[in-house]
């Protein structure tokens, strides 16, 4: 850090500054400058840990029969998501981005699971689909054979 200018601008002062001529800045000396050494930003670990739950609760809805999951997965990344981003506001933090890709993921992730539920529902309080679905198990299940054969080694 730079202390404000002091001194008469002796000569002999150690910490009198000069531009390039060698002449002194104002007639006045001048603390030297200090370099600051800052220590590399880090990702927020809450922001990776959205992407990652956003990431797996999607394909886990999209894997219909983990949909669950998948909600779960969800609001877990969005909560995670959200805390990501109140850590990147903060000095040396970084994965703002991050965390805006884990809370979008999560939160497409909780609508379609919500949807998908809802559909569900819908579909098995409808009983004439009820009965459509149960008549094409058993249009299914006669076409299989009566007996299988496996050979032997």
């Amino acid at each position: 850090m730079s202390r404000p200018l002091t001194g008469r601008g002796d000569e002999n002062d150690p910490h009198r500054m000069t531009d390039i001529d060698g002449r002194s800045v104002d007639g006045r000396s001048v603390d030297v400058e200090q370099r600051v050494v800052t220590k590399p930003a880090r990702t927020s670990t809450a922001a990776a840990f959205a992407l990652a739950f956003g990431v797996a609760a999607f394909v886990c809805v999209l894997i219909v029969i983990l949909s669950p999951v998948g909600l779960v997965l969800g609001i877990i990344g969005l909560i995670l998501g959200i805390l990501g981003l109140r850590a990147s506001r903060k000095v040396g933090i970084t994965g703002k981005g991050v965390a805006i890709a884990g809370t979008v993921l999560s939160a497409l992730t909780i609508v379609i699971s919500i949807a998908f539920a809802a559909g569900m529902v819908t579909v098995l309080n409808n009983d004439s689909a009820v009965e459509r679905i149960e008549q094409e198990l058993d249009k299914m299940r006669d076409q299989l054979p009566d007996s299988v054969e496996v050979p032997q080694p």
